[in-house]
């Protein structure tokens, strides 16, 4: 044979393999979704968590309610081994309700009997705050703190105005930054006053820290979350003030510098407690000592539901496992779903995940998380070399019909990113759309009602299609 046309015979060999290999990972993934948006058992495991189970911060009752839950959705998935991984946690507790009221003086118009003009006059004002105390922060003492006020902007305005501090109340009011199209970054951007705004303002004699809620939505409802003390520094009281009660509060301390809050807070941090990441598993028939980890965080904060954050992430990794299973798919590599403890306030089952694989040696490829929220799937963000993502291109093809149009060069979520550096895996998470996520993000809106049972799926969906052909291919060289 002429030696053009050999090498022509050869291409259209491999072409035609090729395309019908294709249409055979098109078959499988169009049967994953078929389980996944007519059989789905995702948005009735998330009810079951969020209108049962409720509120799961480490350490609570909550929490360990939640374990059980985890191991009967496990089991009912059809998980070949169920186990729980013993870790030890933080321990905070909210201790009651939370409360904060503003007074001061302002400028009142009024006009003088006798005079033609006006003049003006000082007016006394008060009103109440909607705050959430902060993740890990100490408590106020049943008198609370009642102090001055002092808006601050940015960390830069800190350090200019740090003789000012003392004794004070310190009110960060720094803003998202709308021009973010990605909600996280703004989000990223924005949460190092929460975090690290508490330990700074002590280190001028700050008495307690309010913090402007971490997101851009239209109601008032405050978010919590985690702050990170320095522990050379004295660890004062914090809280998030609702949106609208920080734009009002901001407003009359740029009218006033007579106004004074009342804050009290009953948080406390209790000693370590035991919890556990929910472990299940469908064993390899080719690689079994091989694994891919796909999981969500089981724990929440207090004032809701956990349903976004991150219910959602749960129910859908159990869902990879569930379809997985009943369309009677055999992984060649052993196929881990895990459900974290305490992501929120300490990070402890990630940790405690990644150390046990590596003192057992083991070997992970792909370990994929979903803690972004249940919303329309979008991009996989996926820790790889550009070589590497430009072999898993042509994979988009598969994925489009269900909402992922981008393979991200970037890492995973919180929980799997030790796995990385310990063990070599790829790390990666689902990236939904953002634009709702910081409206409902840590807040009393976190609750089933404000997740689309479609959506949902549909990023289980993908986590399934992804595995599915990780597992097959893995990423090359």
């Amino acid at each position: 044979m002429h030696p053009k046309l050999l090498t022509f015979s050869l291409l259209f060999f491999f072409l035609a393999r090729a395309s019908a290999q294709t249409a055979v990972d098109s078959a499988l993934i169009r049967r994953l979704a078929d389980t996944i948006l007519t059989d789905g058992k995702a948005y009735g495991n998330l009810k079951v968590l969020t209108k049962t189970v409720g509120a799961r911060l480490s350490g609570s009752a909550g929490f360990y309610k939640a374990e059980t839950w985890g191991q009967a959705a496990l089991k009912d998935a059809q998980a070949e081994k169920v186990w729980m991984q013993e870790c030890m946690v933080p321990h905070w507790v909210r201790g009651g309700k939370d409360s904060a009221s503003f007074t001061g003086l302002a400028d009142g118009k009024t006009v003088v009997k006798g005079d033609t003009g006006a003049t003006f006059t000082k007016v006394m004002f008060m009103d109440r705050l909607d705050i959430l105390a902060l993740g890990n922060s100490v408590g106020t003492g049943p008198a609370g703190v009642r102090a001055p006020v002092v808006l601050i902007h940015d960390f830069d305005e800190l350090e200019r105005r740090k003789n000012e501090i003392k004794g004070k109340i310190v009110f960060y009011n720094y803003k998202f930054n709308p021009l973010f199209i990605e909600t996280f970054k703004a989000y990223s951007d924005a949460v190092r006053y929460r975090a690290l705004g508490p330990s700074r303002a002590a280190k001028y004699g700050a008495v307690a820290v309010l913090v402007r809620t971490m997101g851009e939505s239209v109601d008032n409802n405050p978010h919590t979350g985690a702050l990170m003390y320095n522990d050379s520094l004295p660890k004062i009281p914090a809280a998030a003030v609702g949106l609208r009660d920080a734009d009002w509060l901001a407003a009359m301390l740029e009218d006033s510098d007579m106004v004074k809050v009342y804050l009290r807070t009953n948080a406390q941090m209790l000693p370590d407690t035991v919890a556990h990441n929910i472990i299940g598993e469908l064993k390899g028939s080719e690689f079994p000592d091989q694994y891919i980890t796909v999981g969500g965080h089981l724990d929440s904060w207090d004032p809701a539901e956990g349903a976004q954050d991150d219910g959602a992430g749960c129910v859908q990794s159990i869902e990879v496992l569930r379809a997985l299973k009943a369309i009677g798919y055999k992984p060649k590599h052993t196929i881990r779903v895990v459900l974290f403890a305490n992501e929120e306030n300490g990070g402890r089952g990630g940790k405690k995940y990644a150390e046990a694989a590596k003192e057992a040696k083991e070997t992970h490829l792909l370990a994929l998380e979903s803690d972004a929220g249940g919303f329309t799937p979008r991009a996989f963000s996926l820790a790889l070399s550009d070589a590497q993502l430009a072999n898993i291109k042509p994979w988009l093809q598969l994925l489009q019909p269900y909402g992922v149009y981008e393979f991200q060069k970037g890492g995973g979520g919180s929980d799997v990113s030790p796995l990385g550096p310990q063990l070599g895996a790829v790390v990666g998470e689902l990236l939904p759309d953002s634009q709702r996520y910081f409206d409902l993000h840590h807040s009393r809106a976190d609750v089933l009602e404000n997740v689309n049972k479609r959506e949902l799926e549909l990023g289980a969906v993908n986590m399934a299609a992804l595995i599915y052909l990780v597992d097959n291919y893995g990423f090359g060289k």
